[in-house]
């Protein structure tokens, strides 16, 4: 899977468009839907005015001109980086665009009509129409296979370089748009209108054009604003209070106040942060239907898994070798193997490697004649040069082939076979001419790590229900090896919908995978369906994600995605107002000390110059944002513990961090500027 691939976060060509783009964002109209940097726009067209007027008007009492300047062009460079931040973000989104854009280039169809070929352009498809594909065509749009098989490279979506298997009837008959046929002929109802394929609606949404703010985004901004308002009273009130005291508060420096006390870090990064969520939900291979779906990951309690080819193997595989009465192991595993030479089903390949596992050696036999499994005859086998006939398959075929060669039934065979089926495994009968020799053990074998993947998820909260048609005594056999919290045996699919509308009843969050159209109502019920690109059409439209790679798993790094996205989020936040503090006490003494001596107390990091002190606090304030943009496109690392350790954990890091750096940036940056400052005479 390519998905998790390693990616420069700025490329040259992103950061040189992310840079024009920083200075296209300045439009008002954009600016407005970021309240708190439509703000800081605000105090900078203020601030640039204000300078010119006190030039031009001879006024000295509002701070000297180079002062005036200097704190116009850092609030005007810290919009241009919380733009950056943003536009980064995009550029990233667009180039993954422009790449699966070129998946989609006008390609012939050959639309069926009347019953004949009839070659026109792809762009003119609609549903309803029929087409047909053979080796070496591009599909020219999304569809349902109606008629044959073929193997389809899907590499140009997916980056899976393996082709996959996609027929008529049952859950693997969808085909996407812009993938390739290697093998036989298709014929494929078009299941989309034209502009409203697969490939179109990814596009658009890796480029952020249907991306919407999500309730999280929401709230938060709405605290953002609330914040900026209680700061701009704040301000509002300091110049009364200021002439009261006998300080004359220059409009430069209440400007800079009010810049530096509203969170403007996290207002900054806020949107890049919400892009970069669904951008690395894509890197995946996961289509999020909007922003809401990847957040809603993050909250999930309950996760609703299918047995076959989630928590196990798609197929059965062999576990073990029973022998017969009368019968020796050994025999019994070289001719198990003898039939699996040239048996290409995932059994035969697994009764195969077993076998050699077990110390088997045997190879084939030049002259042998192999007999494919069919579903007549219901075994498989080989024919070898000296006439030996050996022979694997279900039970009672078996059974009727020996008799039907004068050979006896052993009287233990039955027993052997009932323990097998009572373990929830399928039994393979092997037998040499007439003489049965045993059975072969046939599991649902867990995919290796499942358990510990489970027991990740239990230690962030997280229930994990599995979903099977099998038995009880089975299913609970496959629920305790993969480490599940719970599961439904027997499963239906109004099952599925039943315990996920309980688990919501009680107000919480339920994911699912699935990819038939049995799945579409429970995927549509759940609040996070994870639907298979591999899977129906209808599965796919009742989802809000879609997985290109078709891995029923991949909900598990979905989830993770999801709960990345919050700890961010909230752990920027965090440091965003924990900064204030340090803002506090850099720029208050400085503003008030030479009037109330009493506040050298707060003058805690004594800083050169009251000016210093707010230019120093102005460009921390905004060095900070270009800073934070890795971690705003990375997201914060993401460890699974209870949610009371994890708050505690970005508490320490990120509140007390948010505390401290400025302190010692604010600092640094004033020792570095104070002689700059006393040579310009500011």
């Amino acid at each position: 899977m390519k998905s998790n691939k390693s990616t420069s976060l700025f490329p040259r060509e992103l950061v040189l468009e992310s840079l024009k783009q920083s200075f296209v964002k300045l439009n008002p109209r954009l600016m407005v839907k970021n309240p708190v940097m439509f703000t800081v726009e605000i105090c900078t067209v203020l601030m640039i005015v204000a300078t010119l007027y006190f030039l031009f008007a001879g006024i000295t009492d509002q701070g000297s001109f180079g002062y005036n300047v200097a704190v116009s062009i850092i609030l005007f460079i810290t919009l241009l980086f919380a733009n950056f931040a943003e536009a980064i973000a995009e550029a990233r989104g667009k180039a993954q665009a422009d790449s699966l854009r070129k998946t989609r280039e006008e390609t012939p169809a050959k639309m069926i009509v009347n019953g004949k070929v009839q070659v026109i352009s792809s762009s003119q498809l609609k549903k309803g129409d029929v087409f047909e594909c053979e080796a070496g065509d591009v599909i020219p749009s999304d569809g349902e296979i109606i008629e044959g098989l073929a193997s389809i490279d899907e590499s140009a979506i997916t980056g899976e370089s393996a082709p996959v298997i996609r027929e008529a009837g049952g859950d693997k008959s969808s085909v996407t748009g812009g993938t390739k046929v290697l093998s036989d002929k298709i014929r494929v109802q078009v299941t989309t209108q034209p502009g409203e394929s697969f490939l179109d609606k990814m596009i658009a949404l890796v480029e952020g054009a249907s991306r919407k703010k999500t309730p999280n985004e929401i709230a938060l901004s709405t605290l953002l604003v609330s914040l900026t308002i209680i700061f701009l009273i704040v301000i509002v009130t300091l110049y009364p209070i200021g002439m009261y005291c006998g300080v004359q508060l220059p409009l430069s420096t209440l400007i800079a106040l009010m810049v530096c006390l509203i969170p403007t870090t996290i207002g900054g990064l806020l949107s890049a942060i919400g892009i970069a969520g669904m951008d690395r939900v894509t890197r995946f291979n996961v289509i999020a239907m909007s922003g809401k779906a990847v957040e809603a990951c993050g909250d999930v309690d309950t996760m609703i898994l299918d047995k076959t080819g989630t928590i196990t193997f798609g197929n059965r595989l062999a576990a073990d070798f029973f022998p017969v009465e009368g019968a020796s192991r050994s025999d019994l595993i070289r001719c198990a193997a003898l039939t699996s030479l040239h048996d290409e089903t995932p059994e035969g390949k697994s009764t195969l490697e077993l076998a050699r596992r077990l110390g088997d050696s045997s190879e084939e036999i030049p002259g042998s004649s192999f007999i494919e499994f069919t579903a007549q005859t219901r075994m498989s086998g080989v024919d070898l040069p000296d006439g030996t006939k050996v022979r694997k398959g279900a039970s009672d075929a078996i059974e009727q082939y020996v008799t039907s060669q004068g050979g006896k039934i052993p009287s233990d065979l039955h027993a052997h076979v009932e323990k097998v089926s009572s373990l929830g495994g399928t039994p393979l009968v092997v037998c040499q001419n007439n003489q049965v020799l045993g059975v072969i053990y046939l599991k649902d074998t867990v995919k290796p790590g499942m358990a510990e993947r489970f027991e990740r998820l239990r230690a962030i909260g997280i229930k994990t229900i599995m979903c099977t048609g099998d038995n009880p005594l089975t299913a609970a056999t496959i629920a305790k090896e993969a480490g599940v919290d719970g599961f439904i045996a027997e499963c239906k699919p109004e099952d599925k919908i039943s315990v996920i509308k309980k688990e919501q009843a009680e107000g919480k969050i339920v994911a699912m995978t699935g990819d038939g159209t049995n799945d579409a109502p429970a995927l549509a019920q759940a609040n996070v369906g994870l639907a298979m690109n591999s899977g129906t059409t209808a599965a796919k439209e009742a989802a809000n994600m879609v997985d290109l790679d078709s891995d029923p798993t991949k909900i598990l790094e979905v989830v993770e995605i999801g709960k990345q996205l919050l700890i961010t989020r909230g752990s920027l936040t965090t440091f965003s107002i924990a900064n204030d503090i340090a803002k506090y006490f850099a720029i208050i003494p400085a503003m008030f000390m030479a009037a109330i001596p009493q506040l050298g107390v707060l003058n805690i990091m004594h800083l050169s110059t009251q000016n210093s002190a707010i230019l120093s606090a102005l460009i921390f304030n905004a060095i900070i944002i270009p800073c934070l943009i890795p971690l705003a496109m990375k997201g914060v690392k993401y460890r699974p513990m209870s949610s009371g350790k994890m708050l505690a954990r970005n508490m320490m890091i990120y509140g007390l961090g948010g505390v401290v750096t400025p302190f010692i940036g604010i600092k640094i940056i004033d020792m570095v500027i104070t002689p700059i400052l006393t040579a310009m005479g500011i």
